[in-house]
């Protein structure tokens, strides 16, 4: 329940530089000076080659995780029924890390030496239809997962019965033990799509996510295996047919 956390602090900051980078993209402002500090020691700057079609995409990406934050903060307050698990205090602390880096690296994307509206000129490229068409599948399968996870807890009139695990049946969970876990992967996959698909940075972000949800699908889907003995053998981990 304390990822809540993370979705309160990704919420406010990732929507604090969506902000910004609308003033600079749109209505021809600047970023905060602390900001372009932080693109100048990252060495941004010297890259000067950039297009509107590079802009758009960094801000179209930092909507989509901004909305994902919104969702998952949404999910955690009225979908999900957790259980007394805890977290680690070193996970905690990394995870209200990792949410503040990730923002902050989808900015540090575009170069600060064209940062007015005269500038940029928004063209809509076929990445874009289809980063965000497989972003929208991803996110309302992870949604009716989590859903289909929560309603195992609760009685048919929507009230919490039971903190226990049970085993989940419906739409991707036919495949593999955690699809809210294969799904995470590819929202970050289509965020990849959207840059261009050659943003060497945000790949790295998608390697570190598909072995962070990795490792947890496999832990769970032995979890899974161990404690029901008639669990379903053909399902695998968290990726279909692998």
């Amino acid at each position: 329940r304390w990822f809540t956390h993370f979705y309160v602090v990704s919420v406010l900051w990732n929507g604090f530089l969506l902000i910004w980078l609308f003033r600079a993209e749109f209505l021809g402002g600047s970023l905060p000076s602390w900001i372009q500090h932080m693109h100048h020691a990252l060495g941004r700057d010297s890259q000067s080659e950039d297009t509107g079609n590079q802009h758009f995409s960094v801000f179209m990406v930092l909507l989509l995780l901004w909305l994902h934050s919104c969702r998952r903060l949404a999910e955690c307050l009225w979908t999900s029924v957790f259980s007394d698990g805890v977290i680690h205090i070193v996970q905690y602390c990394f995870g209200l890390a990792y949410y503040i880096a990730v923002g902050s690296t989808v900015l540090c994307q575009v170069p600060t030496n064209v940062r007015n509206g005269k500038e940029f000129s928004a063209q809509i490229c076929w990445y874009h239809i289809i980063g965000v068409t497989m972003y929208i599948w991803a996110s309302l399968h992870q949604h009716r997962c989590l859903v289909i996870l929560a309603n195992l807890r609760k009685s048919k009139s929507g009230k919490v019965v039971s903190l226990n695990h049970s085993v989940p049946f419906g739409d991707w969970f036919e495949r593999v033990s955690c699809p809210h876990y294969f799904a995470e992967v590819l929202i970050y996959v289509s965020m990849a799509i959207t840059l261009g698909l050659h943003n060497v940075t945000w790949w790295c972000v998608v390697m570190y996510v598909l072995f962070n949800q990795a490792l947890a699908g496999v832990l769970c889907h032995e979890f899974y295996q161990k404690n029901f003995s008639s669990y379903p053998k053909h399902r695998k981990a968290f990726i279909p047919f692998v």
